[in-house]
């Protein structure tokens, strides 16, 4: 056996389910914080740790893997310079805070090893890196959803993560912070499946996920993360045609004090505002919320840190989506099928489901201005995986072909459309 490897890092890695290149991005992550500059470690550096060749890294590399692991370098089975790795450095040599550090990292070290071992149990300390790690899934999870929309799948994912950020609560000691951190990771998983459950029509779950995700917001006292709950809340009485109650829940979302820090959050609050207005056929409340939203938009600073879930879909595009939605339900056609081009022409490209979304509006935009065979065109544009596995396009494209045949019974376009639709009943 070689005497030289890194044995105790190598176990707490396997604890934490760290592999060498995703411990080296969280320690060049936890670099950026401490020094403004991006770390430069590979796989290969975290290899020569583990195999021995790095016995001691350098300081900041030190400082910024202690703060992923919330442990002291010598827990981690690093050994100071000057040390040999098969002795403790002789007691004279020690001042007390160095001998007592040295005792609590053998002790550190003697856990993690016994933690690794089979058929053994130890108490764990929880982390920033197991917060760190559950964020990585729910950026998956918010990945997922931009692509494929409120599939059964994607939900089930969220709320078993949810439960899994929970579980961590009991699994070991662990800071106020770190507590709250998962809380509010749960809160955010929770809030995912939500959003999944809404947008795949399955209202009643959804409420079920919402009671869950604001009790666990409420724990975390995070004020992002209850904006997305009760603004998704008002989104989702929106979709089931209540409008009071879509004003209420998103004037929760509208009232915390993170739109007042933060113009971005003011402006999705106001966003979703506007295409409340619109569900409620108020044209006047819809125009003004829509200009307050730009506004805000607008004086907003880009660089301002905000939550992944933010960054992935508020933009001008999304802005121009809930435009779109609410000029649609206003009757306003031209309107809606000026904001569906200028949403199109912003959306990024990994927005495949609002892709989608606002493409069959704009076929709908387009019909009710009587350019069937435009919108035929538009509609026939719409991937066939949304078309037959998103429950709001689904829905939307049923409702479209049904128009489409009320206002051109028996043309070449009508019988174009249902060749075409036949093509997606088939794959699906």
């Amino acid at each position: 056996m070689d005497t030289t490897r890194n044995v105790v890092l190598e176990a707490w890695m396997a604890e934490h389910g760290y592999s060498s290149n995703s411990l080296a991005d969280a320690v060049n992550r936890a670099l950026e914080r401490l020094t403004g500059r991006t770390g430069g470690l590979d796989g290969s550096s975290v290899r020569a740790w583990k195999a021995g060749r790095v016995m001691w890294p350098k300081s900041a590399t030190r400082k910024a893997l202690e703060d992923v692991s919330g442990l002291p370098a010598v827990a981690l089975g690093f050994v100071p310079r000057g040390r040999p790795s098969s002795a403790p450095a002789p007691p004279q040599q020690e001042d007390p805070d160095m001998k007592r550090r040295t005792l609590v990292g053998g002790i550190a070290a003697a856990a993690a090893v016994a933690a690794a071992a089979p058929g053994t149990a130890a108490p764990r300390r929880i982390g920033m890196s197991d917060v760190d790690r559950l964020n990585k899934r729910f950026a998956e999870i918010i990945a997922s959803d931009h692509r494929h929309g409120g599939r059964l799948g994607i939900e089930q994912r969220a709320a078993a993560l949810a439960d899994e950020a929970l579980n961590l609560q009991n699994a070991g000691s662990a800071t106020q912070r770190v507590r709250s951190s998962l809380y509010a990771s749960a809160a955010a998983f929770r809030s995912s499946a939500m959003w999944a459950a809404i947008d795949g029509r399955r209202y009643d779950v959804a409420k079920t996920h919402m009671r869950e995700a604001q009790a666990l917001a409420e724990m975390s006292g995070d004020q992002a993360i209850k904006f997305r709950i009760w603004s998704h809340t008002g989104t989702m009485y929106r979709h089931m045609g209540r409008p009071a109650d879509a004003f209420a829940a998103n004037d929760v979302a509208r009232n915390l004090h993170i739109t007042r820090r933060d113009p971005m959050f003011a402006s999705l609050g106001m966003a979703r505002q506007a295409a409340i207005h619109g569900a409620a056929h108020d044209r006047t409340g819809a125009r003004r919320a829509f200009d307050q939203a730009q506004d805000a938009m607008l004086r907003a600073d880009p660089g301002d840190y905000r939550p992944v879930w933010m960054l992935a879909f508020y933009d001008q595009a999304e802005l121009h989506s809930l435009a779109l939605s609410a000029h649609l339900a206003l009757g306003d056609h031209p309107t809606a099928e000026y904001h569906a081009h200028r949403c199109l022409a912003a959306l990024r490209p990994h927005m495949v489901r609002s892709r989608a979304i606002t493409t069959t509006r704009l076929a709908h935009a387009q019909l009710a201005q009587g350019a069937a065979d435009a919108a035929a065109t538009t509609a026939m544009k719409v991937p066939t995986d949304a078309a037959t596995q998103h429950a709001r396009v689904t829905r939307m494209l049923q409702e479209f072909g049904a128009a489409l045949r009320a206002t051109a019974p028996r043309s070449s376009t009508v019988q174009a459309w249902t060749e075409h639709t036949a093509t997606w009943r088939m794959a699906a």
